[in-house]
Formats: C-alpha cells, structure tokens, sequence
C-alpha cells in the first residue's frame, strides 16, 4: 500500500515536473515570437520616422532656401536702389556746387560794377565839387565888382541867374546818380542775397585770403631765392655731382607703333565686323588705331606698361599668324606674364648696379615698372638711378651714408609707378609704401619730403630733393613737344600783356621767366610792384606749367636833351 502511494506520489511529482517543463517551452516560443513582433513593428516603426523625418527635412529646407533666396535678392534689390539714391545724392551735390560756382561769379562782376559805379559817382561828386567853387569864386569876383563897374550890373545879374542855375542843375544831376546808385545796390542785394554789409565782409574775407596766398607765394620766393644763393661749399658738392654723373633721356610718348608686313594683314587684325579689335583692346585696355598709314598699326594708351603688353601681344599674333578672340586673350596673358618677369628682372639689375641689399620683393618690382614711366620726356627708372648716384656722392663728401642715401635717391619718385588710383601726391604715396615695407625712417622721410609735403627730419632729406633737382633741371634731362612749348610762351606773354599799362612782354629762360615792359607815364612804382603780383597770380590760376615762373616788371624813365 505504501509502496503503491510512493509510486503514485513519483508519478505525481515527474507529471508536475513534466507539466512545468512543457509550460515553459511552450512560455518561451509565446515570448520569443511576440518579440520578434514587436521587434519588426519597431523596426517598421522607426523606418516610417526615418521617411517621415527624411521629407519634411527636404521640405523644410527647400522652403529655408527659397525664403533664403528671397530675402538675397531683395538684399541686392535695397542695396542697388541705395547705390542709385547715393549716385542722385552726389550728383545734386555737383550741380548745387556748380549753381553756387556761377553765383560767385556773378556776385564778383556785380561787385565790379559796383566798383565802377562808385567810382563813376565820386568823379562826378568831384567834378561838382569843383564847379561849385569855381561858380562861387566867380560870383565873389562879380560881387566885388558892382560897386565899381555900375554898367555891367545887368550882365553880372543875368551871369548869377545862370550861375545858379547851373548850381541847381549840378545838384540835381547829383541827386540823380545817387539814386541810381542806391537802386543799383538794392538790386544787387536783390540778386546776390546779401547786404551791402554782408557783401564787404565777404570781400574782405577774399582779400585777407588773397594776402595770405600772396604771403605765402613771397615766402617760397624768399625760399628758393636763399637756396639759389647757398655758400660755396654747397655749390662745389653739387658742381661735383653733375660732373661726375651723367644719364640718358627719352621723349614721353603715349603711343607705339606696330610694323606689318603688308596693309592685308589689318583687315585680319580688325576681323569680321571688328570682334578681333574689340577682343584685342577688352584684354589689353589699349586702343588700337589702324588707319591709312602704310605698313602699320598704332596702339595708344596712357598706361606704358599696359603699351607694351599689348604691343608685345600684338607683334607675336602678327608673327603666328592665327587671329581670333581666344588666341588674342591666351597670348595677351603670356605676354602679361613675360612683362612681370621683364620689370622684376629689371628692377634687380637696378638694385645691384647700384648695390642696393635687402629692398623687398614689391618695391624691386616697382622699380622694374619705372623703366616704362616718364616724366616731362625724361625715363623715370634713369632719373632715379642718376638721382641715387647723385645722392651717393653728396652723402660721401658729407660724411653721411651713402648707402642710405643712394636708397633713398632710388625710391624717392616710388609713388608714381604704383598702380592704384590715390588721391594723394606721390612722395606720401612713396613714403607710406616704404614705410609698409619696412624701409628705414630716414629714407622714408627722405621719400616723403622731397617736394616739400612733409618737414624735413633726417640729413639725407635736403641731399635727396637737391639731387632731384639736379636731375631733372640740368640741360636736355627733360623735354617737352616743340608746338606745346612755343604756345605755351605765348600764352605766357598774352596773359601778361592783357594789363592796363603794358608795353611788351618777353618770356625768357625757356618760359621760366617773363619780363613786362611797362609805361611809366600810367605805371606809379606801387601799380608796378602790385602788377606783378597780379600778374603772376592770374599765371597761376590759369596756366599749368613745370617748376616756377618769374615775374619782373620794369618801369623806367628815360629824360633826353640835346646841347646845341
């Protein structure tokens, strides 16, 4: 019985055993494939997120980038319609400037009018005066007269009747200009804006400012008068200088001409309704001329460099033979290229001919550039490297250093070869070039001094403008067109014989001076000093020249007699 009870309690016990097991197996294959479900809902879940998020990305940002691109262009839109609103804003300024220009000089003729007028009236004024004192001085003598000459009572009575009444009629007349004066100043208040005070105190501001131009033009006078006359020591310094040193000049040109072989290859030049011509002066900004001259073509240009690129340019298409707007730019560039080569070979045969160290690479180049620069016809590169050796010896016999002021000779016209447009004269343009570059300070006040824009602060400053000087001022260093120099002293003697009271006028000393003759019987010695003042400030204001012009006025009496 037990036995039976413990074989069913086994059985009992495997069978739950059994049970438990099969409900596991059956527990993990439930779990296992509601996982994998859930998993695969999840993975479909996160792909359709992935989709969903992928198109409203590409969306969203092709709605940024429209909305972007909108708010560019009207960026540009505002920014161009401000453009246009300055560019109206600055021409309103110029033609405010140019109405206020014509009504200064209105307002100068009105004022000289007024002049004329005043001294019109006061002559009158004069001449009444004196009429009136001459009829007074005569009816005093008829007065005296009566009691001795009874029978001419009646003709003195009849001449006070017509002195008076000519009395009466001076004043009247006196009357009359008076107010005509006064309608003339009321309407010159009218139309100037200003009263008559108002007016004179304008041109006492004009006549202070005229005296202080006048000033200063007698105080640089006085200057390079002091400089003319320097001691003997300086004038063999410099006497020594040009002895020892010598240079070469050209004739400034503004065009270059071009050899062909025949007057044929000018129509391939020009090319089919003008593209190659056209191609040509876009690449190179050079105007190219061909006309009726027989076996050549013209290019001009104010830029020598840009010349000679294009002349280069030109004379190997010739050459080559093929002629066309993408031949045309591919050459201009490689003869581009060859020219920065040339000025920076250039400006290093320069450094060491003069043995010059240590200049940077741009100011080396910059001195390549002045090879093609000139200056009153007289080559840029030549008249600095004369100025440096000048320089260099002045220095030496000094005492100085001549190295450095061999430097600053070489870079002191730096300024005029640099290719950006600065509103500035060209020895500060040097001397902050020199200055970014590292150079020495004295060269660098040397640069900037050498006309005078700044003070003089080192030695070598006065040495460096005396030797341009030299240079540029010693005979056949510089030269000038035969027609604009001859018409030139023309204009120079008609200015000048436009005076009141001028005989003849002579320009001497290649137009560096003027000598006018004057008539001493209309000429007082006080008219003839401010004559010449007159003179040369009406030069100044009309008239662009080189240098200074002198201006002597001579005023002479000659008295005569013969003995018989």
């Amino acid at each position: 019985m037990l036995s039976t009870i413990g074989v069913y309690a086994v059985v009992a016990v495997v069978a739950l055993l059994v049970g438990v097991l099969i409900d596991r197996f059956f527990l993990t294959r439930i779990g296992t494939s509601t996982l994998s479900q859930a998993e695969a809902r999840a993975e479909q879940i996160i792909a359709d997120a992935e989709q969903e998020a992928a198109a409203f990305r590409q969306e969203h940002v092709e709605s940024v980038k429209t909305e972007l691109q909108r708010q560019r262009e009207a960026f540009d839109d505002k920014r161009e319609a401000a453009q246009r609103d300055l560019q109206r804003h600055q021409q309103k300024l110029e033609q405010r400037q140019k109405k206020l220009n014509r009504r200064t000089q209105q307002i100068n003729k009105r004022e000289k009018a007024l002049h004329k007028a005043t001294d019109a009236v006061e002559s009158l004024r004069t001449e009444a005066t004196q009429q009136q004192q001459h009829a007074r001085q005569t009816l005093q003598r008829a007065q005296a007269l009566v009691g001795g000459a009874t029978e001419r009572e009646a003709t003195l009575d009849e001449r006070e009747k017509d002195l008076e009444a000519r009395h009466k009629a001076l004043a009247a007349k006196e009357e009359k200009v008076e107010r005509m004066v006064g309608e003339q100043l009321r309407k010159l208040e009218q139309v100037s804006g200003l009263t008559q005070r108002e007016a004179r105190e304008a041109l006492m501001e004009q006549l202070v400012d005229e005296a202080k131009l006048e000033a200063a033009s007698h105080i640089k006078e006085i200057r390079d008068e002091a400089k003319l006359n320097a001691n003997r020591e300086a004038r063999r310094i410099i006497l020594t200088a040009i002895q020892r040193t010598a240079a070469s000049h050209a004739i400034e040109n503004t065009v270059s001409v071009v050899n062909i072989q025949s007057d044929e290859m000018k129509g391939r030049i020009i090319g089919r309704e003008g593209r190659n011509i056209r191609a040509f002066e876009a690449a190179t900004g050079i105007e190219v001329i061909v006309d009726d001259t027989p076996e050549a073509v013209i290019l001009s240009g104010f830029d020598p460099v840009r010349r000679e690129i294009a002349r280069i340019a030109l004379t190997r298409l010739i050459q080559d033979g093929r002629i066309h707007p993408g031949r045309i730019e591919e050459v201009v560039e490689k003869a581009r290229e060859d020219m920065e080569e040339e000025l920076i070979e250039t400006g290093e045969r320069t450094v060491i001919d003069l043995n010059l160290h240590g200049l940077h690479p741009e100011l080396i180049r910059l001195v390549g550039r002045m090879k093609y620069r000139t200056s009153y016809g007289q080559n840029l590169l030549s008249h600095s490297t004369e100025t440096a050796r000048i320089c260099s010896l002045m220095a030496a016999e000094l005492d100085l250093d001549p190295t450095r002021a061999r430097r600053a000779g070489l870079l002191h016209d730096i300024g005029k070869v640099v290719e950006e447009e600065i509103e500035q004269p060209h020895a500060i343009v040097g001397m902050e070039l020199c200055k970014k570059h590292k150079e020495h300070p004295d060269v660098c006040n040397a640069v900037g001094a050498h006309h005078d824009e700044i003070e003089m602060t080192a030695l070598i400053s006065p040495i460096v403008q005396a030797a341009d000087a030299i240079s540029g001022a010693r005979p056949g260093a510089r030269r000038e067109a035969l027609e604009a120099y001859i018409k030139r002293l023309e204009k120079l003697e008609t200015l000048a014989a436009a005076f009141d009271g001028v005989e003849r006028v002579y320009a001497i000393q290649a137009g560096r001076e003027i000598r006018v003759m004057v008539n001493h019987t209309h000429v007082s010695d006080a008219r003839a000093e401010q004559l010449a003042v007159d003179i040369s400030k009406k030069i100044q204001d009309e008239m662009q020249y080189p240098g200074q012009i002198k201006v002597t006025v001579i005023r002479e009496v000659r008295s005569i007699s013969y003995a018989k």
